[in-house]
């Protein structure tokens, strides 16, 4: 297989550009398939790089000066910033010189330049972000997580499918099943939407389907794909990510307050607990894929360190190779050979 081309935007995050730099730096180094275009103000970018004589024949430093920042309108950013990092960015995968983009930018304006500028697959009505999250038993990955506030039943069935390849393709979930979020378990709870799509879901053959899945049940991973709409998701997420920190420090907190013998006993369990801590870091997986556009995007969190930037170009090499875009083009075909939205 050839080299795989991917698309960085240099100057999207709260740690850009080092961070961006000393990850994909790090990325080109242990991923000798790779080649990176990446994507910034080359006088901020360049130092990064140098001595770095070993990956020089494999990074390619696009000047960009603009840069979308976190208050911009995302639409319109995307539309009248064209020499933004970003944009520029997308443009390379767009026009294909690239296969893959990543960012740590703007999630607004990633989707809305998914939209706009990559373009959707041919009969996905919604692209959707799904992150990988940790579950007790197993990771799972929740779709949508932001996206697409207002949704319909057909939305989430695609989700569904979407969600499931990944899982299989990326994470190596063997038969992955997809469980519909709700209030309760049974066919009949939910908003009309709901019970709209429990039945979509129910009547195809081309994904397994889980059946209603409660919010309580989500960690647990019993369901592989989390489907919901993105207001519905984005709750989740951000419960999750303060839940985590919440737990972590009340747990330090309680065993700082309990004496010796408490302080004694979380030295005891300092291992395990390093290990717990990196099962809940979103470093690992890297950042979010956006489902449903025309080439492998990711988007990393905001607060990317250089690891978990990595991992993020890790990520979009992956979805790469192991064709997610396509299979989603080919599976969408069986689950509603009718539908054709643009």
């Amino acid at each position: 297989m050839n080299d795989i081309s991917i698309a960085v935007d240099a100057m999207g995050g709260d740690n850009a550009p080092r961070a961006i730099c000393e990850g994909t730096l790090a990325a080109l180094r242990e991923m000798n398939d790779i080649r990176v275009t990446l994507c910034g103000r080359e006088a901020e970018i360049r130092p990064f790089f140098e001595g770095a004589d070993d990956i020089k024949d494999r990074l390619t430093i696009l000047d960009a000066p603009d840069v979308i920042s976190m208050h911009d309108a995302p639409m319109l950013a995307v539309r009248r910033k064209t020499e933004s990092s970003m944009v520029k960015a997308m443009l390379e995968v767009k026009e294909g010189r690239c296969q893959a983009f990543v960012s740590a930018g703007s999630t607004g304006a990633v989707l809305a330049g998914g939209i706009l500028r990559v373009g959707r697959i041919r009969g996905i009505e919604r692209p959707a972000l799904a992150p990988v999250l940790p579950g007790r038993k197993k990771p799972f990955l929740l779709i949508d997580s932001g996206a697409n506030v207002d949704c319909r039943a057909e939305y989430l069935n695609q989700f569904g499918l979407m969600g499931t390849i990944y899982m299989e393709k990326i994470i190596g979930t063997k038969e992955p099943k997809a469980g519909l979020v709700n209030i309760g378990t049974e066919a009949e709870k939910g908003c009309q939407m709901v019970k709209d799509a429990y039945q979509l879901m129910s009547a195809q053959s081309v994904y397994r389907f889980y059946g209603n899945l409660e919010a309580r049940d989500v960690p647990l991973g019993e369901a592989d794909v989390a489907v919901c709409d993105g207001f519905v998701g984005n709750v989740i997420l951000k419960y999750t990510e303060g839940l985590a920190g919440t737990l972590t420090g009340m747990l330090k907190d309680t065993i700082m307050e309990s004496g010796l013998r408490g302080k004694l006993g979380g030295l005891l369990l300092k291992p395990a607990l390093r290990v717990f801590k990196s099962k809940m870091s979103y470093e690992e997986h890297g950042g979010a894929p956006l489902l449903g556009v025309n080439a492998a995007m990711v988007k990393a969190h905001g607060s990317s360190s250089a690891l978990a930037f990595k991992n993020a170009i890790r990520q979009a090499r992956l979805m790469v190779e192991t064709d997610v875009t396509g299979t989603i083009r080919r599976e969408l075909e069986k689950l509603a050979p009718a539908e054709s939205a643009e």
